[in-house]
Parts: structure tokens; C-alpha cells; sequence
């Protein structure tokens, strides 16, 4: 039988998951509605111009192709989050995706769309952050010459606010994302206003250059298509915010479920409402965006560089105000930053749910000081830096990685949902009931048919300019998520293993390392003697036949007591003489317990580890490795160590059993 996780046990057995399983509580009382409204409008801040970078390669001719593509869009949009009400209504714990596909399609099911979240979530700061950094360079060309630095600035920046546990307040989150809104209601409705009502002539920046496709030929039949196709599977990035809610619904106030469904709704029909406007406009004022604009745009300036979509609508449109324009970039930039901060969300809760169900390392689901889950934060910040330094901040690299796990959560989740009314259609009886299940039913049927039909679009189009790589990306991720189980699972057999009987060893050897005879020395001989064993001898390592006499003699000098042995060691090696003689001592009492006691000097700054050649830590990792064995620390803390500061003061020195006996 298939071991099922936590979680989707607590469901199997009619027992909802538990909020602090999936959601955080410190979190859920401090996200506002504005949290997810800037990770599902942020989107629309790159998706329109994805539509016309993609029809550019195309020529001027599959330009009269955008409305009609972000129209599409804008269907599989609503379909999506049509059907997302109803996962929302269903599973309203929190658990997302994850939750649905473990617990209708099975654990496998439950680990594919936890890959694909985790790098969704990866390339969701990747993207957000390298579209601010791309706005903010249409305004200010030095963050344009410097987007790599940056993009690392800001995702650093967001990190340090995320460890540190910062309370982001309502007000905080709202101002920005309703300024966006706003923004973007005035960028639309009084650039068309001026176009169709007073009749003024807007033209964008690049409205007079001629653009020509990529191929310096015109495109037309089946690569036509292709392209289109491809501009669809571009601004079908528009939909990535949809996930966020549907994992945040224990964040909104009860009825949470009804409320989370509203937030939705509406959330779907401003981004709608803005995708379709935006693209209206950019066709008016003739935007042009090109992936090569040196070789596509005939007619721009050596020097030319290309702005954002946004930036090419705002200048026009708000030319008698130029502050409007850097309003609109501001905040757009703004809002990107946001989106980013609810990746920064999602990815330790989730990392921290797939780590209690054993699929991750288990460091993932503690959490620090603050309550925020550190180690998924810090994990998330070196994937998403690294995945921008590599793609060198370029939105329209990146966005070809993004959609791709989007979608195979989306499709697995509806595929999970029609499961879910199929089984409980077959335990109603209640006809009005019965009647909005099928409706449900019916629903998540023609979103898994979209969502399905846009991945294998997506895959098709995009596999080869980058997909590919988010594709091995999600594979790699859920093999290493399956043998991390399966590492836990036999670690879990192995140690629960009841018919190992309990055998005492038949004598104790102590074993002193020595090196030199200072004070960690005599403490260890001392701690060494207080245990009582049956034998105890110092063992030193000969590298320098001068320093091993001179320890000989001071050794003599002071009549310790406890023998001294002294081990050659030709190629001035410790560690492997120490192992030999270690492993001659078990092999000639097999049944006896060997205690080696290492002293160490411990030091309290980060700097001062570095002047030391950490041969302790070395050889305590080779010897745990050795059956019958125990390894004891015998630490010295030096006063720059915080414990030993604390207690410098006039306490005497612990450890003078170790000096001259009589």
C-alpha cells in the first residue's frame, strides 16, 4: 500500500488539514487581501508585452494577431478562475494544489505539482524582480546598465525582510497595490479617451520604426500559427497569480472560503479587465517590442534602447506630466517587488509541509527565532539569485521557464477535482446538491480541457527556447523529493528495529589525544579519569620528531600518570594513524567499547575559525564511521567565546586534576 502523506490522511479520514500544517499562524494574522492582489496583478505588468514580443517575430503582420490573442487569454483566464472557486470552496485549509492532486490522485500526483510550485515559486521571484528591475530602467537608465546588480539588491533586500519577520501591515501592502490599480485604470481609460474622444494623435516611441521578423522573411501558414500559438502560451503568464489565493484562503476573515471566492473574482476581472486594455492601447499608439530590436526595429537609433511596454504607454499618454510617468514605473516596479514577497510566503510554507511528509530535508520545517521558516527562506533567495545572474535578468529568458509549472499544477489540480465531486456524486443523495456538484463537476471538466490544451501548448512552443529546462528542472526536484523518503523511510525501519537485544560491552578503553600539553590537554586527561574506565592511555601523532621528544620529556617532567604512546606517522598525516590504532584496539577486543576524547579549543569569531586548521571536526567525522566506538568532545572555551566572556570574570580554572600527581 502507498504511503500517503500527513496531510492527505487527516483528509481521507474526514479531518480537515490542520492550519498549522499548511498555514502559519504567526502569518495567516499578518497577510492582507493586498497580498494577493499584487501577486495576481503583477502579471499583468509583463504579459501583454510578452504577447507582442513573440508576434514581432512574426513581422507587422501578426500584430493585427494581439487582440485576438489576449482575448484568448483572457477565456482561459476566466475558465481558470471559474474553476478555482470551486477548489477554493472545497478545500478551503490552505493546502493548494498539493493538498488536491495527494488526496484525489495520489502521492505521486501530490509530489509532481509540489515540484512544479517549488520551482514556480523560484522563478516567480526571478521573473517579478527582473520585470521591476526592467520598468525601473525605462525611467532610470543606470538600473537598465546594472539590472543584474540590481535584481540581486532587491532580492537580497526582500530576504532580510522576510528572516527578520517583519509584520507587514494592511496599509503597508495597500497603498502600493491600490496605487497600481489606479495607475493602470488612468493609464488605460485616458489613453483611449484622448485617442477616440479628442481625437489626439498618441504615438509610442516606437510607433515610427518599421518592424520586421527575425527571420528577415515574411512569416505565414503553419510557422504563422506557431507563433501565435507561441504569443498565447506568453500571455497565459497573466494566470500565475490564480495559485496564491487558493493557498492563502486560511489568511481571509470567515466565511473564508466565500471570501477567498470573491477576492478571486474579482482579482480575475480587474486583471482581465487591464490585460485587454493594456493591449488595446499598445495597439493604438503602435508599440512596437522586439526580441532583437537591432535587427528588427528599421528605422531606431544606434543607441536605441527599448522600453517596457508600460513605459512606452505612460510616456504619451501622461506626456503634459512627466511625474505621472515615473508614478506609473514606480509603482509598477512596486508591485513586482510585492509579487516577489508572496513567493517568499509560499515556498517555506510549502517546503516546510513536503519536509513533515518527509519529502524534503527536515530543516525545512523548522522554524527560527521569528517564526518564519528561515531555511526555505534562505534556500528560495540562493535558487531565485542564482536563476537571474545566469539568465542575466532578462524577463522574456525567464518567462520561458515560468509557465510551464504553472500549468502542470493547474491541470493536475482540475484532473484532481473532477475526481473529487465524481466520488462524493456517488455518496449524495440529495438532488439539489447533486445538482451543484455536477455543476461543479462540469466546470472543473472545461478546466482541466484549457488548462491541459495551454500546457501542451506551452510545451510545444516553448520547450526548445527554455521549457526544457524548467521540464528537467521539476523532474530533477521529484526524484531527489522521492529518495529523500525513501532515505527517511529506511532511516525510520532501521532504528525502529525491536529484535536488536541490548549488549553491554565487556570493558571501557579510553583513548586521549594529545598534541600538546596545555590546558584542553588536562582537561580532557582529567573528564577521562572521571569516568572510571577499565584502561586509559594519551595517544600522540609523531610529525616533528623534535616537538614529539620535547612533549615526551614535559610529559615525564610533570608525572601525569596516565601512559603516553606515540604513533609514527611518516607522511606527517594524523588522522589515518589515529584510525589504524583505533581500529587495532577493536579487532583485538572486539566486544570492548573504545572512548576516544578529542580536546578543542573553542573561539567566538567567525574570523578566527579560519586561522585554524579544523583537524578535530575532520578526524570526529572519520571515527563516527567506526563500530564500537565513541567520540567525546572535550571542549576549551577561549575568552573571545561568548560563553567563556560571560564567565571570564575570577572563576577559577576547571580541569588541574590533570597536573602533577603524587
Amino acid at each position: 500500500m502507498s504511503r500517503v502523506s500527513v496531510g492527505a490522511k487527516r483528509l481521507l479520514l474526514g479531518r480537515p488539514f490542520r492550519s498549522d500544517t499548511i498555514g502559519d499562524t504567526h502569518l495567516r494574522k499578518r497577510i492582507a487581501l493586498p497580498v494577493f492582489a499584487s501577486d495576481a496583478l503583477s502579471s499583468v505588468a509583463y504579459a501583454p508585452e510578452e504577447i507582442f514580443l513573440v508576434l514581432s517575430m512574426a513581422g507587422l503582420a501578426a500584430l493585427s494577431f494581439s487582440p485576438w490573442v489576449g482575448l484568448a487569454v483572457a477565456v482561459v483566464m476566466i475558465v481558470v478562475i471559474a474553476s478555482y472557486r470551486q477548489n477554493v470552496h472545497a478545500y478551503p485549509s490552505g493546502g493548494g494544489d498539493y493538498e488536491v492532486a495527494t488526496v484525489n490522485l495520489g502521492p505521486n500526483a501530490g509530489l509532481a505539482v509540489g515540484a512544479a510550485l517549488l520551482i514556480d515559486y523560484v522563478l516567480t521571484v526571478a521573473v517579478s524582480i527582473s520585470a521591476a528591475a526592467a520598468n525601473i530602467g525605462s525611467a532610470i537608465p543606470f538600473v537598465n546598465t546594472h539590472k543584474v546588480l540590481f535584481a540581486v539588491i532587491a532580492i537580497v533586500l526582500v530576504t532580510a525582510v522576510n528572516l527578520r519577520g517583519v509584520r507587514e501591515s494592511g496599509v503597508a501592502f495597500a497603498i502600493p497595490v491600490y496605487a497600481f490599480m489606479a495607475s493602470m485604470v488612468v493609464l488605460i481609460v485616458w489613453g483611449l479617451f484622448q485617442v477616440n474622444i479628442l481625437g489626439r494623435d498618441l504615438q509610442a516611441e516606437s510607433a515610427d520604426f518599421d518592424l520586421v521578423s527575425s527571420h528577415g522573411g515574411t512569416v505565414t501558414g503553419l510557422a504563422l500559427a506557431f507563433v501565435v500559438a507561441k504569443a498565447f502560451a506568453s500571455g497565459s503568464a497573466a494566470l500565475t497569480g490564480v495559485e496564491a489565493i487558493h493557498n492563502g484562503v486560511p489568511a481571509f476573515r470567515k466565511p473564508r472560503s466565500r471570501n477567498a471566492a470573491t477576492t478571486l473574482l474579482m482579482l480575475g476581472v480587474l486583471s482581465v479587465s487591464f490585460l485587454l486594455g493594456l493591449i488595446a492601447l499598445a495597439v493604438q499608439l503602435g508599440v512596437r517590442i522586439a526580441e532583437n530590436p537591432a535587427s528588427q526595429l528599421v528605422g531606431a537609433p544606434e543607441d536605441y534602447h527599448q522600453k517596457t511596454l508600460i513605459a512606452q504607454l505612460a510616456e504619451p499618454v501622461f506626456a503634459g506630466l512627466p511625474v505621472a510617468f515615473y508614478v506609473v514605473m514606480t509603482v509598477t516596479a512596486v508591485i513586482l517587488v510585492l509579487a516577489a514577497n508572496t513567493a517568499f510566503n509560499g515556498f517555506p510554507i510549502l517546503g516546510s509541509v513536503l519536509a513533515r511528509d518527509n519529502y524534503l530535508p527536515r530543516q525545512l520545517a523548522t522554524r527560527g527565532d521569528r517564526l518564519a521558516y528561515s531555511n526555505g527562506i534562505v534556500l528560495l533567495a540562493v535558487a531565485a539569485i542564482f536563476l537571474v545572474v545566469i539568465f542575466e535578468a532578462r524577463v522574456t529568458v525567464l518567462i520561458q521557464l515560468y509557465i510551464v509549472g504553472v500549468f502542470v499544477a493547474f491541470t493536475l489540480s482540475q484532473l484532481g477535482m473532477i475526481r473529487h465531486w465524481t466520488r462524493h456524486l456517488a455518496d449524495e443523495q440529495i438532488p439539489a446538491v447533486r445538482k451543484r456538484m455536477q455543476r461543479s463537476r462540469v466546470i472543473n471538466v472545461v478546466g482541466f480541457v484549457l488548462t491541459g490544451s495551454v500546457l501542451v501548448i506551452v510545451i510545444v512552443t516553448k520547450f526548445f527556447a527554455g521549457a526544457y529546462i524548467a521540464v528537467l528542472a521539476m523532474a530533477g526536484v521529484f526524484v531527489v523529493m522521492k529518495l529523500i523518503h525513501r532515505h527517511y523511510a529506511t532511516v525510520a525501519r532501521e532504528l525502529d528495529d525491536s529484535s536488536w537485544e541490548v549488549v553491554l560491552p565487556s570493558r571501557t578503553h579510553c583513548v586521549v589525544l594529545v598534541s600538546k600539553l596545555h590546558l584542553p590537554t588536562l582537561r580532557a586527561l582529567a573528564y577521562a579519569r572521571a569516568t572510571r574506565p577499565d584502561t586509559i592511555e594519551a595517544l600522540t601523532v609523531s610529525i616533528d620528531t623534535a616537538e614529539t621528544r620535547a612533549l615526551v620529556r614535559e610529559w615525564q617532567s610533570r608525572r601525569i600518570s596516565v601512559p603516553l604512546k606515540v604513533v609514527e606517522s611518516p607522511y606527517r598525516e594524523i588522522n589515518r594513524p589515529v584510525i589504524d590504532y583505533v581500529k587495532r584496539l577493536r579487532e583485538r577486543s572486539p566486544r570492548d567499547i573504545v572512548i576516544v576524547y578529542i580536546p578543542e579549543y573553542v573561539v567566538g569569531r567567525w574570523w578566527e575559525q579560519l586561522l585554524h586548521n579544523q583537524s578535530a571536526l575532520r578526524l570526529k567525522s572519520r571515527l563516527l564511521y567506526e563500530r564500537g566506538v565513541m567520540v567525546t568532545s572535550v571542549p576549551w572555551q577561549l575568552s573571545s567565546s561568548d560563553g567563556r566572556a560571560e564567565k571570564a570574570g575570577g572563576e577559577p580554572i576547571v580541569g588541574r586534576w590533570g597536573g602533577p600527581e603524587t
